[in-house]
């Protein structure tokens, strides 16, 4: 049965992709009372090993996103 990913939280996914093995997160998603198989899991860490940030989100890890009410205009 796939994972209905509406259900996911923020904090499931920093759980999971904390993970190293399909065992680890096998284990954990049981404990969040989800079933998947090993084929799923390998296959989801497979993903997270291709993941890339999009240039916004990687702008924002760098240190280049505003934390309070500015506009970008204000850094130029």
């Amino acid at each position: 049965m796939p994972i209905d990913k509406t259900k996911m939280t923020k904090e499931m996914l920093a759980k999971a992709a904390k993970c190293e093995t399909a065992d680890e997160l096998i284990a954990l998603a049981k404990t969040e009372g989800i079933e998947i198989t090993k084929a799923e899991a390998e296959s989801y860490l497979a993903e997270l090993d291709n993941f890339e940030l999009d240039s916004k989100a990687l702008d924002k890890v760098a240190g280049g996103g505003c934390y309070s009410d500015c506009k970008a205009e204000a850094w130029l």
